[in-house]
């Protein structure tokens, strides 16, 4: 029996092989995010880290869970589903685990010895430039003008390999930009608060413009149907807005005025 039958498809005993091969890693996936969520609420159950950050956390392993599993991570074949699926692993599950903290949790949780080491990484050079908000808003804003206007998309959707890299990445590139502009977790080095704000902004445009670019078929590179196109050029740009409102209201609202802080800290020196 070969691999393939006289048209050049796949053999049903090969169907089978691959259909189980995408189950079990489903539910490895599954079962990854589920020890994750178990672990964060255990040390948060031990280190305290607040009831709305905790929930904040697991609603991001949920969105994330949804994005990759069950009918949405079917109905991705359709590019509209891909766009939703993109909209919940690059925006909003980072942005619903950043304000997590999970950062502040696991310096609570390790010893002092460590916790130092996990700091001076923290202060390294290398991670001044990565956590850099310009350097975040390359990484997720500009991987989105790489994967649609140029051949990238047309290769993930032959390669699972590179489609699984591809939403690796902008899992952690929204992980990264969500972090430097609006997390709860330290950074190095953080710019203030009207410069995170600029850079929202710009992230913002690029969002905008490449929906509207996609809608009207122009500078991209999508072998899909023009309705399913501009549906998820719709998606991307109405989606996108949603979560970029938030991260920008998460931003304000931990925005600590020097004044603030100086006097928060005078009033504990003094207690």
């Amino acid at each position: 029996m070969t691999a393939h039958d006289g048209h050049g498809g796949m053999t049903p005993v090969v169907l089978v092989l691959v259909l189980v091969l995408v189950l079990v890693l489903v539910l490895v996936l599954v079962l990854v995010l589920v020890l994750a969520g178990a672990a964060y609420l255990v040390l948060a159950w031990r280190h305290g880290i607040g009831r709305w950050r905790a929930t904040s956390f697991l609603v991001g392993l949920a969105l994330l869970a949804a994005a990759v599993t069950g009918p949405l991570a079917a109905a991705a074949a359709d590019f509209r589903g891909h766009m939703l699926q993109h909209l919940l692993i690059g925006m909003l599950a980072p942005l619903f685990l950043v304000l997590g903290a999970p950062m502040t949790l696991l310096l609570r949780a390790l010893p002092a010895a460590r916790a130092r080491r996990l700091g001076a990484l923290l202060r390294h050079r290398a991670a001044h430039a990565v956590a850099h908000p310009v350097t975040a808003l390359v990484l997720s804003a500009g991987g989105l003008v790489v994967l649609y206007c140029t051949p990238l998309y047309r290769h993930t959707l032959a390669d699972g390999r590179l489609h699984a890299a591809v939403h690796l990445h902008f899992l952690l590139s929204g992980y990264l930009f969500a972090w430097v502009i609006a997390g709860p977790d330290p950074a190095p080095r953080r710019p203030s608060v009207p410069a995170r704000l600029v850079v929202l902004g710009v992230a913002v445009a690029v969002h905008a413009g490449l929906s509207q670019l996609m809608y009207a078929g122009i500078g991209v590179d999508l072998p899909v149907p023009v309705e399913q196109r501009r549906g998820a050029a719709e998606i991307m740009y109405y989606g996108g807005d949603l979560a970029e409102l938030m991260l920008a209201v998460a931003l304000v609202l931990g925005w600590k005025p020097a004044g603030r802080a100086r006097r928060a800290l005078a009033a504990g020196r003094t207690g």
